[in-house]
């Protein structure tokens, strides 16, 4: 390949990234008028508890993250969550992990400062390298495995969960699913609501959403925006450096010149510097009630992620069969850490030893373009919907650290002075990467009869990545071909129900792409293969919804260390997963709603080897780093009255390993959250929220070292917040 081969290739894609948006066409005639999907939103028109936000399993309403093709859960061959984001304010859930793992199916947290308080774990597989996040269906290629945005459900519309291996919709790093943040969109109807928020441990909230047509009277509805802004900060419950703020702001705005074609800019800012909380030492296996509050982390210590996304999206059918989308969007991300980050008590003196004192900035653009569209026709007489496009996207991506520097201290288990970073330890400029991908994707669906239908994908991404170590000025570049498929049959037996089968075929990196090292350069993507059946369905006039699967995974290649090198390594593992899901939403009486879902699973590793002490061990038959083998989440609704409405959140996590070798044990959990809403005035509700009613001490992430835990990172403790909505 020729030096200037990637310079022109960037190129290239820059100019696709900003190829015309705007498809000239007269408007359709009468007959052909189409509705556009995207302008299908409603505003929420208040805050009364009466006209109860979107919950339930929501199997009749349109997904973009499990089909390109809009079609519904119940048309789909696959486990979709579809989680309102009104529903998750409703129940206080503030982050989009609350949301994501109380309200979707076999979903978990593993969030620490490294991966930017967003890692998830679902059906036996855990990371961002394994669980794709999408924002409004574009994906982020994630930095050492990070990512910071978003983060706040107040400007969310609904999050989509696919479960499974997904790579024929959004290429690499899909086998576990992915988690899709949809925003809310401008609307025509006017809309103003706002909400304060105070809590313990000095925690404070305000949001503003604003949204309505611009300039009705002289353009009709031509023009519409939409402003949601939030703030948060608390003290926090951690002394010291437990404090956090952050803020997110969206803003986009809507030009609809006919009923047939929509352009929408949007930009998208999101900052927040964290709780410098890298977790709690164990002492004998436990953490004592007297260091449940103490952070170790140093008094200087800083953690500040800076993201901004910009996108222009156009939408156009210029009949009631054709309908062209692209996307063009640029996204930067800052990021900064200053930490020491693995603490671990020493029986031998009695304190606790503190290393990894790091310092890592990264520096990340992210530029590209996505284009498709969607046919409808007839194939041998039969109705059919096709969808193909192309995603092409540069990023850059620049890494700062101190990895050279090793430095240890020790301190007390209480009255520690917590020190400062030294200086000789700053970090450096380490490497720079240049990553452009390139992809093709296609779908179809072929209606056979009024209940059956077959469903087809396929996506190719090809990558090629050239990273540059600053420090001695090495390189070296590398190409991968990634592909994903999936074939799926459906079956309505009645138009409220569906059975399903599905075989799906996916990948996933050896590491974070974008920060691929050169020892792993050489290696094969991670491949995986997925057989789901399923049934969902509709009952009781639709009072009663509900899923049901069972799958079996198995993904291969992953990495192995040699026998008497553990410096290298060798790609010979292989990893399974099968398990069952159950979901539903009822309405059993007035007044009273049950919403809940079950995951149980079985994951182990199949062949998985490491070098530890000069000794050759085998994982096989443990199971996976993080992965818990039960979820339960249930909630239950009373509405008494149209004036007063109680929750109940419940939610169980089964025990999980920091170590390959299953000693290192996390225990079991279940967490109960209460909301109480009062309804003021038709237009304003007064909320009573408590967080871990019965103050459960529990862990999200853990390490372990030898195969003893060290530590672990501690959910919160008991909270109480009371939020005040009004809408005007």
């Amino acid at each position: 390949m020729s030096a200037s081969h990637p310079l022109s290739r960037k190129r290239l894609f820059a100019a696709l990234s900003h190829a015309p948006l705007i498809f000239a066409a007269p408007p359709a005639s009468a007959q052909e008028v189409v509705t556009l999907e995207q302008l299908s939103v409603e505003g929420e028109g208040g805050v009364s508890l009466t006209r109860a936000a979107p919950v339930g399993l929501n199997l009749r309403t349109p997904d973009r993250t499990a089909s390109r093709i809009g079609l519904t859960p119940l048309e789909t061959p696959a486990s979709i969550d579809i989680v309102s984001g009104e529903a998750a304010r409703l129940r206080g859930q503030t982050s989009i992990a609350e949301a994501v793992t109380q309200d979707a199916t076999g979903i978990t947290t593993i969030a620490d400062p490294g991966n930017g308080n967003g890692a998830f774990t679902s059906r036996g597989f855990a990371g961002p390298n394994s669980i794709q996040q999408l924002y409004d269906g574009t994906r982020f290629y994630v930095g050492a495995g990070t990512v910071t945005f978003p983060f706040d459900t107040w400007n969310v519309e609904r999050i989509e969960v696919l479960r499974g291996p997904s790579s024929v919709l959004y290429g690499d790093g899909a086998i576990g699913g992915i988690i899709n943040v949809v925003p809310k969109k401008p609307v025509f109807v006017p809309i103003n609501t706002a909400r304060a928020v105070v809590g313990s441990d000095g925690l404070a909230r305000l949001a503003f959403d604003s949204g309505g047509g611009i300039a009705q009277a002289e353009y009709g509805d031509t023009f519409a925006y939409r402003l949601n802004v939030s703030g948060n900060r608390a003290d926090g419950w951690l002394r010291p450096e437990g404090d956090f703020r952050n803020l997110a702001v969206s803003a986009a705005l809507l030009f609809q010149p006919s009923p047939d074609l929509a352009i929408t800019l949007s930009h998208d800012l999101g900052y927040q510097e964290p709780a410098r909380y890298w977790g709690t030492p164990l002492v004998e296996g436990r953490i004592p009630d007297l260091i449940r509050f103490n952070n170790y982390n140093v008094r200087d210590a800083k953690i500040t992620w800076a993201d901004n996304w910009t996108q222009l999206k156009a939408e156009w059918s210029p009949s009631a069969d054709i309908t062209i989308r692209n996307t063009a969007y640029r996204l930067t991300s800052r990021r900064h850490w200053l930490d020491v980050e693995q603490y671990a008590f020493n029986r031998g003196t009695g304190l606790v030893d503190r290393s990894n004192y790091l310092e890592i900035y990264h520096n990340q653009e992210q530029v590209g373009n996505r284009l498709d569209a969607t046919f409808r026709s007839d194939v041998l007489g039969l109705p059919n919907v096709f969808a193909a496009g192309f995603d092409v996207n540069h990023i850059d991506f620049l890494h700062t650290n101190n990895f050279y520097f090793d430095q240890t201290t020790s301190v007390p288990l209480t009255g520690y002075d917590p020190g400062l970073f030294p200086q000789n330890g700053r970090a450096r400029p380490a490497y720079a990467t240049q990553t452009s991908q390139a992809s093709v994707f296609a779908e179809d669906r072929l209606i056979i009869t009024d209940k059956l239908s077959f469903l087809t994908g396929a996506r190719l991404d090809v990558p090629t990545l050239r990273r540059t170590d600053l420090q001695t000025g090495a390189q070296f570049e590398r190409t991968f071909n990634a592909l994903g498929y999936r074939f799926g049959l459906v079956y309505n037996p009645t138009p409220d129900s569906a059975l399903y089968a599905q075989y799906s075929y996916a990948t996933d990196p050896v590491g974070s792409l974008i920060t691929l090292s050169q020892s792993l350069a050489g290696f094969k993507l991670a491949t995986g293969d997925q057989i789901e059946v399923g049934a969902k369905g509709l009952a009781f006039d639709g009072q009663l919804e509900w899923t049901l699967a069972g799958y079996r995974i198995v993904k291969d290649n992953l990495i192995s260390r040699l026998p008497n090198s553990p410096a290298a390594g060798v790609q010979v593992g292989s990893q399974s997963s099968q398990g069952v899901e159950l979901a539903l939403g009822w309405r059993v009486a007035p007044g009273w709603r049950i919403d809940g879902n079950l995951a149980l699973l079985h994951a182990q590793y199949d062949s998985f080897t490491q070098v530890v002490n000069g000794a050759t061990v085998s994982y096989a038959g443990k199971q996976p780093i993080d992965v818990p083998e039960r979820v339960a989440n249930l909630w239950l609704t009373w509405e008494p009255s149209r004036d007063w409405a109680a929750r109940i959140g419940l939610q169980n996590i089964g025990q999980v390993y920091s170590d390959f070798g299953n000693t290192a044990r996390r225990p079991a959990y279940t967490l109960v959250n209460l909301v109480l809403d009062r309804q003021v005035t038709a237009d304003s509700r007064l909320s009573l929220r408590v967080y871990n009613l019965f103050d459960k001490v529990y862990a999200i992430n853990g390490n372990a070292v030898d195969g003893v835990g060290t530590n672990w990172l501690l959910g919160r403790p008991r909270s109480v917040e009371v939020a005040y909505t009004v809408a005007w």
